[in-house]
């Protein structure tokens, strides 16, 4: 077995469709020499069969991560298939069409409540669950969505966002005198599932396409999976608490240009 994750053991949640980020990292985990589970939440069965399109079906577990059950559960759920864990990616969020789309000082505390439950407590609850799994040189990898600034329609998914950058910070602390790292991608819009479900997203492609120095491609995931993989490598090492920017240079521009 060869590749930038040969002999790594990986815990990947998120993916829905083979457009998602979340496909994207299990596939190249996959040809990088990865051994991977996916998890998966609602219709198992869609999950099961996009599976069926990486390189190796690998294994898929139910996850919801609001329930306390499903999460006690988990590590002895991954132990059916694989006796560890090197590495875990987060690629879960969800947000009521309240809290998205400008709704913004409308949107009740119960969509809130949920939005930040789903898209930030979960991160934390996370990998938790799959602490037991994880010895030292273990790595946590979240996605993101710049959260440094307020974007329009994006809403309480911004605020929870911001939420989850700051979890990977405290998590980082916490978890490091055992080893494990936790760093963010911060990618740029891509035409996902979930970029589909918020109104007005068009403007975000707009802006990304015109301004990117490098450019911007709103359908390959690719450029964000591979900095996932790197930051589940052992070539960062030291590095803990990060947020990578995969957004073709946009956060990098002021507002004037």
């Amino acid at each position: 077995m060869s590749g930038l994750l040969a002999g790594k053991r990986l815990l990947v949640t998120g993916v829905i469709t083979d457009q998602s980020i979340a496909f994207s990292v299990a596939k190249l985990a996959q040809e990088n020499g990865a051994q991977v589970v996916l998890t998966g939440f609602g219709r198992l069965s869609l999950v099961e069969r996009i599976a069926r399109r990486l390189p190796t079906p690998p294994p898929v577990i139910e996850l919801d991560v609001t329930n306390p059950e499903h999460l006690a559960g988990l590590a002895d759920r991954v132990r059916e298939h694989v006796d560890g864990l090197d590495g875990l990616v987060h690629s879960i969020g969800f947000a009521p069409a309240s809290c998205l789309g400008g709704g913004f000082l409308d949107a009740p505390w119960e969509d809130v409540a949920t939005a930040v439950h789903v898209s930030t407590f979960s991160y934390k609850s996370l990998a938790m669950a799959a602490l037991p799994l994880m010895e030292r040189g273990g790595a946590v990898v979240g996605l993101t969505f710049d959260a440094s600034k307020a974007w329009p329609v994006y809403d309480w998914m911004g605020v929870a966002k911001a939420g989850l950058e700051s979890t990977s910070r405290y998590l980082a602390m916490h978890l490091g005198p055992r080893g494990i790292r936790s760093n963010l991608v911060a990618a740029g819009p891509l035409r996902t599932m979930a970029a589909k479900s918020i109104p007005g997203f068009e403007a975000f492609e707009d802006a990304w396409a015109e301004r990117s120095p490098l450019g911007w491609d709103l359908a390959d995931q690719e450029p964000a999976a591979r900095a996932c993989l790197a930051l589940l490598s052992d070539w960062f090492p030291a590095t803990t608490g990060e947020i990578v920017h995969v957004d073709g240079g946009y956060h990098a521009l002021g507002s004037a240009r």
